[in-house]
């Protein structure tokens, strides 16, 4: 009966990601929010519109500190649905028994790829009166599924009942205004097991170059560089005002307010976007918060091929 449910659960038997992340493809992510509240049925609907366009959907754990259904769950339910999810997984809400808990669960549920994060300031979301957690951070997550993956847990513990499998990745901010400290913290990342790495929002496409050329060179892992859809010159503002670190250049802005359908342009832009992002590194991790279906459309304008999610059964 157990073999029965995993089965339903894990639908897909392996990871197309990592098999591409490895072989070196041009790798297509995107994110969609879990839904805040018990149906995920409009989480599923902007899923479905990527299969077939990306190699795996990020599920969000908390972003911003928003209440949100649990990610470990959502990316169940992709799972259900012949969709490979990359769990996000924060450190501001588990100590390190919840977080080595839910990664036991995710590798039981077929849940292979991880994105290990610190997590958003509690005061920056909804419930701001909360007390954040934060026992470990992102690296020192990434040295927990290390060690998970090689059968031992926190404390050096043997795991019982076998090793986990987990492919984990970490988030990078090119535009991060220290550079030493970007390099330091790459190199912590890389040292402590990352197989990938997903940007932040990118609009300073030469000081992504930068740190190709100056950091990512020789790591000989992929990185994706964030790309971020703009629906208006006031969507725009509002992001340079709310988003630690993001500086959407006063040209942009300026396009989005000239244009007669603001929406389309901002289709446009991310579009010469990945264009120009597919010069610089290995992938490009797509965000178009609440309209995940103009994605497709997005990468069929930057001429990005379907590169065939993996789906139930194949």
């Amino acid at each position: 009966m157990l073999n029965v449910m995993l089965d339903t659960l894990n639908p897909v038997s392996f990871s197309s990601f990592r098999t591409a992340a490895r072989n070196g493809e041009f790798l297509v992510t995107a994110e969609v929010c879990p839904p805040k509240g018990g149906n995920p049925e409009h989480m599923l609907k902007m899923a479905a519109t990527l299969k077939g366009r990306v190699h795996a959907v990020n599920i969000t754990d908390g972003s911003r500190a928003v209440l949100r259904m649990s990610p470990l769950i959502a990316s169940a339910i992709l799972l259900q649905h012949g969709i490979e999810p990359i769990c996000q997984l924060a450190c501001r809400d588990r100590n390190r028994i919840g977080l080595q808990a839910d990664l036991m669960g995710a590798h039981a549920l077929g849940i292979q790829n991880i994105l290990a994060l610190t997590g958003d300031p509690v005061k920056a979301g909804d419930h701001p009166e909360c007390k954040g957690v934060f026992d470990l951070e992102a690296v020192r997550l990434l040295q927990v599924i290390k060690k998970l993956n090689l059968g031992v847990d926190y404390n050096d513990k043997p795991l019982t009942d076998g090793a986990l499998n987990l492919f984990p990745g970490a988030a990078v901010d090119p535009q991060c205004p220290s550079w030493s400290g970007l390099q330091s913290r790459f190199e912590k990342k890389l040292a402590a097991g990352a197989q990938f790495f997903q940007s932040q929002l990118i609009t300073d496409f030469d000081r992504l170059e930068k740190f190709m050329d100056g950091i990512a060179t020789g790591s000989n892992k992929p990185i994706l560089a964030g790309i971020f859809l703009l629906k208006s010159a006031k969507n725009a503002e509002f992001i340079n005002r709310m988003v630690p670190g993001v500086n959407i250049p006063q040209h942009i802005i300026n396009r989005l307010a000239k244009a007669k359908d603001p929406l389309e342009e901002g289709i446009k832009i991310a579009a010469e976007q990945v264009q120009t992002a597919r010069q610089l590194c290995q992938g490009v991790h797509m965000m178009a918060v609440k309209r995940e279906d103009l994605i497709a459309p997005i990468l069929d304008m930057a001429g990005v091929k379907p590169v065939g999610l993996v789906a139930a059964h194949s």
